[in-house]
Order: structure tokens, then sequence, then C-alpha cells
């Protein structure tokens, strides 16, 4: 299985990836080994937590292929280059950026690219986007349904605001996946008790199951 294949692969069956927006290099690692520990297979470590490629390095050093390490808020190709650089597998940015896509395809790593409107999604997929990442998704599930009623062929990941309470209703809309953060990256807080991820992590991932069905 090849490197593409097998990112995309970790994400679908899963159907999650845990997005790291925390402050510093430390927690993002502790909190994603946590995560890791509960299930998770596929990580973004967001561009904007300090040493952020340093993180990448790592854990795609420690994983290798059976974690999938993603860098987020990749606004451009020179960003993209730097992410697959440090071992990014696949790289998200919260909007349509044609230049991140063309980086991201030129290296064979999976894009998942924000978009909202149909017509941005519709864009975003035309442009090479493997996965259409909807942000914000505060409208819920019920836009995401209407949305995906005529474009069913995109694969879209809600990202903000999914946790295990409305995860059953944004598969049901169609979803192919979901992006998921703070609260399962940051239960650690405040006392530093990362078991807490790794529980969260797990009983996230059996939501998700539950319902996928």
């Amino acid at each position: 299985m090849n490197a593409k294949l097998r990112t995309l692969t970790n994400i679908h069956t899963t159907g999650t990836v845990v997005i790291v927006r925390l402050d510093d290099a430390d927690e993002a690692l502790r909190a994603s080994r946590a995560a890791i520990a509960g299930g998770v297979r596929a990580i973004e470590i967001t561009l904007s937590t300090h040493g952020a490629l340093r993180v990448i390095e790592q854990l795609a050093d420690e994983y290798g292929s059976d974690v999938s390490i993603g860098a987020g808020t990749v606004l451009d190709e020179p960003t993209a280059y730097a992410s697959v650089s440090a071992g990014a597998s696949f790289v998200v940015s919260p909007n349509l950026s044609p230049a991140m896509l063309r980086a991201a395809n030129r290296h064979q790593v999976v894009s998942i690219s924000g978009a909202y409107s149909p017509t941005e999604i519709l864009a975003t997929a035309e442009e090479g986007a493997d996965i259409v990442k909807l942000f914000p998704a505060d409208a819920g599930p019920s836009y995401a349904r209407a949305v995906l009623a005529p474009l069913a062929h995109i694969p879209l990941m809600p990202a903000g605001g999914v946790d295990e309470h409305n995860v059953r209703e944004w598969f049901a809309a169609g979803v192919s996946a979901v992006g998921v953060g703070s609260s399962i990256t940051k239960a650690a807080r405040p006392d530093g008790e990362y078991a807490r991820v790794t529980a969260a992590a797990r009983s996230f991932l059996a939501a998700v199951e539950a319902a996928r069905g």
C-alpha cells in the first residue's frame, strides 16, 4: 500500500482526525501520544502550535506508517513543502489555496482543504482536494445534509464543534470523517493527567463506530 493510500485508509477507517492546537511542543507531543494510545490513527498538528514542525517530525519518526501525522493551518506552497519535509503525510488548510493543493499533489500527500458554501466546496474538490473540510461547521449537521444532497460524491469532513454527543448526527448527514480537537486534546488540563486524553480518544472513537453502524 502506498503512503497516500495508507493515510486515506487511516482517516476513513477511524472516521476521525484529531486536531492538536495547543500552546507548546511538549504539550502537543504528550497529547498526541495519549490520543494515539486511545486508538487515533490520524493526528493534525496545527502550525499555530509553537515548534509544530519539530512535533510532526518526532511523531512521524516514532509511529511511522502506523499513524498518519499531518500539518494544519497550511496556507501556501512553501508551508506545505516544509510540512512534507518534516514528515507530514497530510496537509490541512482552513481555506482554498490552489498552490497548497498543487504542492500536496506534487509530493503525493493527502490534502484536506477548507470550504463552506456549495460553490466553495465544489471548487475545492475540482482543484484536487482529497477531502473537503467543512469550516466553520457551526451551521451543524443539517447544513451538511443539505449540501451533500447534490454533492454526495464529495468527501466532506466537518471541523469545529464536533464531539461524541453530536457525532452520530454528523455521520447521519453523510460526512466521510470528522475533525475533533479540544474535547480530546485538552482533557489533560489543568493537572497534566494525560490518561484522560487517552480515555477521551477511546470514547470518541467508540461513538464514531456506533454512529457509523
